[in-house]
């Protein structure tokens, strides 16, 4: 893949999940080449690409169209990622973490305790707490060394709100929210002490329910919709409460 046609995929992706696209648009080659500022064939490229990510699909008329995604897909996409997660957790534990790695992941720990104890967490608190979290699942991710783990991931990462931090901003809207963050980060504690203690199975038991704060977050968004439009305009895309 060439860079303007990675360039392209990129924008195009983060277009669709910050809510450009409403659900049933068409996606035409021409105007987006030209809103992109690229030619038509890295568009088009990209749009193949997106369709077997499933981020969109074909239009009756021709071309591609924004889908509409179920909440149940969604749902479905965070526990899978606790499945990676926990995976990848799990050979860190039994194959032994190098020692760099278990200090950049301490040192995620110590970022977010910084964060999340204090009485009240303000705005920047919280974003602080955002760039640890997504730091810290990449960490992991990456160091467990497994190849396949990494694209099934990245795959995971592309779905609306799959991602480790996407449902993070409901958290700064309810006032429940400080305490969710710091139940989620007692986790990351406890994957770190099950790491280091080469503790594979509890490792992958602790990354799979790490992700229920995220489907929590998720009914939460659901059910007020027009206060996640406001914080995640992608979530125009989500039809449906989740169930199971």
């Amino acid at each position: 893949m060439d860079s303007q046609q990675s360039r392209v995929l990129v924008q195009l992706r983060d277009m669709i999940l910050k809510g450009e696209f409403v659900p049933g648009e068409r996606l035409a080659e021409i105007p987006l080449a030209e809103k992109l500022g690229a030619s038509r064939t890295p568009v088009r490229l990209a749009l193949t690409s997106l369709e077997h990510e499933g981020l969109i699909e074909p239009s009756p008329s021709g071309g591609y169209q924004m889908r509409r995604f179920t909440s149940r897909e969604i749902a479905d996409a965070i526990r899978v990622r606790g499945l990676i997660e926990g995976f990848a957790a799990r050979l860190l534990a039994e194959d032994g973490a190098p020692r760099q790695l278990l200090r950049d992941l301490n040192a995620c720990l110590d970022d977010g305790d910084k964060a999340v104890n204090k009485p009240t967490m303000e705005l920047d608190d919280y974003a602080a707490y955002v760039e640890m979290n997504d730091r810290f699942h990449k960490l992991i991710m990456d160091g467990c060394g497994n190849s396949a783990l990494r694209r099934v991931m990245d795959m995971l990462d592309g779905q609306p709100f799959a991602s480790p931090s996407a449902m993070l901003p409901m958290q700064s809207s309810m006032e429940e929210g400080q305490q969710w963050m710091r139940q989620a980060h007692r986790t990351h504690h406890a994957l770190v002490q099950a790491i280091e203690r080469g503790q594979g199975s509890r490792a992958q038991a602790l990354g799979e329910e790490h992700v229920e704060i995220a489907r929590m977050n998720l009914d939460y968004a659901l059910e007020r919709p027009e206060l996640a439009a406001e914080l995640m305009p992608g979530m125009k895309l989500v039809a449906g409460k989740a169930r199971g």
